[in-house]
């Protein structure tokens, strides 16, 4: 009898043992989908984050005409634009862009100089915003 005892203390040991073992791998299995999922969702923002800053760049950086537009590109487009310009003739004007952004120091001869190369400034493509620190002064001698 004893040896059946045995046997049998050993089969409910077993059986007592097995569910917790296959517990435990469940929850294991568990948390390793968690994880899969969180790495899942956190490379889903990255990729997400970088495709917008890309499109933005793209957007923002491209003319009409597929020329990278830089802040110099920018100044040297306003500066070609002014040398058109009636108002602008005998004006000083020096431009500085700072990502996309026109600032325009100097003298020009009157008060529409001043306003004409502000609209000038801001028609050319790829400007975002202007900075008018233009004086009105005496027309510079050529």
């Amino acid at each position: 009898m004893k040896p059946a005892a045995c046997i049998v203390a050993s089969l409910i040991a077993l059986l007592t043992l097995a569910p917790a073992h296959v517990s435990a791998r469940a929850g294991l299995a568990s948390q390793a989908v968690e994880k899969a999922k969180d790495g899942a969702e956190k490379t889903k923002d990255a990729v997400v984050k970088g495709t917008k800053g890309v499109v933005e760049k793209t957007k923002d950086g491209l003319s009409k005409t597929g020329e990278v537009m830089t802040d110099g590109w920018i100044t040297t487009r306003v500066h070609e634009r002014f040398v058109s310009e009636d108002l602008l003739k005998g004006s000083d004007i020096s431009v500085d862009t700072s990502k996309h952004v026109v600032t325009l120091k100097g003298t020009v001869t009157g008060t529409a100089g001043r306003a004409r190369a502000t609209t000038v400034a801001k028609g050319t493509e790829g400007v975002r915003r202007v900075v008018n620190r233009l004086t009105v002064g005496p027309k510079i001698k050529d």
